[in-house]
């Protein structure tokens, strides 16, 4: 993950299902204010498990990135099996895709099994969403790598924003019913993807080095450095006003989205309660309109006027 590809690739992942989230939970408010009930994945149109089967495939490719694909010796051990300190770091990424198709795998274990109580399989796909963000949090936390300078700073303000997706993820079990509390977690997954975009992009793009920095290459991969104190401190600077024009833009854009949304949901509601409506009272006066005419309508007088051309 050390790298701009390992950082924008999870990172638009994890952009595509906040994203995805953040539609489907406000459609489903809209549409359902009174009955919401929150959901951790939504069905795709022509696959129910879609997204769950996008997480898995992801999560493959990382560990495979992590362990084989991306180490020159295409496996990630030493020559007498053990790891080497400069892999530790692989091995953290790829525990932390394993965790999150752990969570996948079972969330569609638990869709097709008959479990007997709703609650306990909502609450235990819960718990499963729980572990993989907490286990992303302790070890973006604990990390081996040196995230010190620079590039600790863009990974320091990465754990705020794990740490709502985890908070909103625990939250989500005594308050299933919380739109707004689904609205922050599928913001917040949002905005973790797209923070991982830019370190990415940030950090191993040498024109968007701060000035007084360098791109330096040190234990198998590049690391950001400067050339002394009074540099650090205005990278760092930089790092937090970049941090609030994002929060602010991507707050402006999920908020707007929202109003967007809800206006065209809730005119599609009006629309069809409108038809609804109209056809109950066609049928209601066309079953009126029957009864009148068997009592004193046309077809009595045709009954009349062949009684009277028998006589």
């Amino acid at each position: 993950m050390g790298s701009l590809i390992g950082h924008v690739i999870p990172g638009f992942g994890f952009f595509l299902i906040g994203i995805w989230h953040l539609l489907n939970h406000i459609k489903l408010h809209a549409l359902h204010p009174k009955s919401y009930t929150s959901l951790l994945w939504f069905p795709a149109p022509k696959s129910r498990y879609a997204e769950l089967f996008f997480i898995m495939g992801g999560t493959l490719a990382s560990i495979s990135m992590e362990l084989f694909i991306g180490p020159s010796k295409h496996q990630p051990l030493d020559s007498d099996g053990t790891i080497p300190s400069y892999h530790l770091h692989n091995f953290e990424h790829a525990n932390i895709s394993l965790t999150f198709f752990v969570y996948a795998v079972f969330s569609i274990i638990f869709d097709k099994i008959n479990i007997p109580s709703t609650t306990a399989k909502y609450g235990l796909t819960q718990f499963l969403a729980i572990v993989a963000f907490g286990q992303e949090l302790l070890l973006f936390h604990l990390h081996s790598t040196d995230h010190t300078g620079l590039e600790g700073q863009y990974h320091w303000l990465l754990q705020i924003v794990i740490f709502a997706c985890l908070a909103t993820t625990l939250l989500s079990i005594p308050f299933p019913k919380s739109f707004l509390n689904s609205f922050v977690r599928s913001y917040s997954i949002m905005f973790q993807g797209i923070w991982m975009m830019v370190i990415g992009i940030m950090l191993w793009t040498p024109d968007f080095i701060p000035k007084g920095c360098f791109l330096n290459y040190e234990d198998g991969h590049k690391v950001v450095r400067c050339h002394n104190n009074e540099a650090l401190e205005r990278a760092k600077s930089l790092v937090n006003i970049q941090f609030s024009w994002y929060l602010v833009g991507i707050t402006v854009f999920t908020v707007s989205l929202y109003l967007v949304l809800v206006k065209i949901f809730q005119e599609n509601v009006e629309y069809l309660s409108l038809i609804n409506k109209f056809e109950d009272e066609d049928f209601e006066d066309v079953e009126a309109q029957k009864r009148k005419l068997g009592s004193q309508g046309e077809p009595k007088m045709f009954l009349e006027m062949g009684k009277q051309e028998n006589n």
